[in-house]
């Protein structure tokens, strides 16, 4: 787990500190907490430097809560950009300096910001709306002029003469409810806008008013294809900032689940990008071999794709009488399984050339971006978690963090499918070595968590799922924000799709392998 002393830095020094911060060699904004600490507004920012591993947290504050503002840091990383527009969104802080202020998953004409301790959630103040939202061609920017006074101008996102079409958000290759409005010449995309929030559950909204144990239900309804690894980050992080111990058994399954869940998750992202592609075969080859391991999910879970696996303090219920040997099939019977996905797609000229130096993201960008997981990975960033900061008994197995650096769709696609190998290598060297011990660590009937601020990760399907929580001691988080996955993936498909071809964007957003659910938060 991260440090959790944060360091406070003024208003009006905090954008120098934090390019100073960069500088020192800071490239990886990995959290963008917005926070209502009830006197002030303001921003927890979790830093990360690439190269010493070293990790900084930092916070910024406004005491004027009627005109919040801050000064943006989208400049430094290009990750901030939609995370300072979720801010505003939630919590009304303007970013001075910020070249979009609209909301990202709400409406531009709803009242109020939730996540605000103030909020009047009464349906009076936001009845629903059947009618459609305006859509924006046009946002607002605030720029601060040399004499300190602040000035709304007018940002253009799409001229006049423009010829946009919308991608979604029923598309079915926009996997979920998810928007883009794209800019075409011919068949070359100009610019590329996403627009999210068709879904917002607020799930973090929800999680200030449940006890710990209760917030770990809507774990897996984030990426339902990374169930295992949220609630296991959730859990961990509880586990640490209360002091809970959990076995070595506990450990070893816990590792075993979350190996088993991304190669459920890598089977699913080769059958429905087989599908965009055209390749309908590909697509039941992978569904009918995924089937396997949610038959081993039920037998120990008794679910399929909402799991409800971990606890505070172990598991939910030991394994299965037959899960070892059902483990040890699988994987016998997947390696060969695996061959013929490379036959019957991985080498078919089609897919080649559909893939192959299409969407490319260099590491720079992966890193500014904060685009983790496989799309990080095939551009040549090492930012797999299970190696930077080992979880579970992560540092008690041998297995490679696959890396390519051609950054494009092929690279995506290989990572992940090689990667299945690698998760039955540690699942293989675990399976017949779990430990007697208990399955559940007793603790105490209501959990209170120390004063303070706590953030863990774990190295999830899409890439690095976080969990922030700042506690006032009570019997619930006074704030928990979840390190999306999916949304700096979704926030770099502008840069990646601009002066590719429109069929291209159905690759792209098929490599990227976001899961909406997990950005609409």
């Amino acid at each position: 787990m991260i440090s959790n002393e944060i360091i406070a830095i003024p208003v009006a020094e905090y954008h120098d500190r934090m390019q100073q911060l960069r500088n020192e060699g800071y490239d990886f904004l990995e959290s963008l907490t917005g926070m209502d600490w009830g006197d002030s507004l303001g921003v927890v920012c979790h830093l990360e430097s690439t190269t010493t591993g070293a990790h900084i947290v930092v916070k910024t504050a406004t005491e004027d809560r009627e005109h919040p503002e801050l000064p943006t840091v989208s400049d430094i990383w290009k990750a901030a950009e939609l995370n300072e527009r979720e801010v505003y969104g939630f919590f009304g802080v303007r970013f001075v300096g910020h070249p979009d202020m609209r909301r990202l998953f709400l409406r531009e004409d709803w009242v109020g910001y939730p996540l605000r301790k103030d909020y009047d959630a009464s349906p009076e103040v936001n009845p629903v709306r059947m009618t459609n939202e305006e859509t924006l061609d046009s946002t607002p920017t605030y720029q601060l002029n040399a004499d300190g006074k602040l000035e709304e101008k007018v940002n253009v996102i799409f001229e006049d003469g423009e010829y946009v079409i919308n991608i979604g958000p029923q598309h079915p290759a926009t996997h979920g409810v998810l928007r883009f409005r794209v800019s075409l010449e011919g068949e070359i995309i100009k610019k590329l806008d996403v627009n999210c929030g068709y879904i917002h559950r607020g799930i973090e909204k929800m999680c200030e008013s449940l006890t710990y144990p209760q917030t770990l239900a809507l774990t897996d309804r984030l990426d339902y294809l990374a169930a295992m690894h949220n609630r296991h980050a959730l859990c961990m992080c509880i586990e640490q900032a209360a002091g809970i111990e959990v076995s070595d058994r506990v450990q070893y399954i816990r590792t075993i689940m979350d190996e088993l869940q991304r190669i459920d998750s890598h089977l699913l992202f080769f059958s429905c990008l087989c599908m965009d592609l055209g390749a309908l075969t590909a697509f039941f080859y992978g569904f009918r071999d995924r089937e396997k391991i949610l038959d081993i999910f039920e037998g120990t879970c008794g679910g399929r794709l909402i799991l409800n696996y971990n606890t505070i303090g172990g598991v939910q219920a030991d394994i299965a009488p037959d899960f070892v040997r059902k483990v040890k099939e699988f994987i016998a019977y997947l390696r060969p399984q695996l061959k013929e996905y490379h036959d019957v797609f991985t080498n078919n000229v089609i897919a080649r050339q559909r893939l192959t130096g299409v969407g490319v993201l260099s590491r720079e960008d992966a890193i500014s971006f904060g685009a983790t997981g496989a799309t990080g990975r095939a551009a040549g960033w090492a930012c797999d978690v299970r190696k930077r900061m080992p979880y579970g008994v992560y540092d008690r197995v041998d297995f490679r963090e696959v890396l390519f650096t051609e950054g494009d769709c092929f690279a995506r696609y290989m990572v992940r499918m090689e990667e299945i190998e690698e998760s039955m290598r540690i699942i293989e060297q675990l399976i017949d070595n779990i430990p007697e011990g208990p399955y559940q660590t007793k603790t105490k009937p209501v959990i209170r968590i120390p004063e303070g601020s706590y953030y863990a990760a774990v190295e999830a399907s899409r890439g690095e799922f976080g969990v922030f929580i700042e506690s006032r001691g009570d019997k619930s988080p006074y704030r928990m924000k979840f390190r999306s996955t999916g949304l700096p993936l979704v926030s770099a498909i502008g840069t990646i799709a601009r002066g590719a071809k429109i069929a291209d964007l159905i690759a792209i957003g098929g490599t990227l392998d976001y899961v909406v659910p997990d950005i609409d938060r």
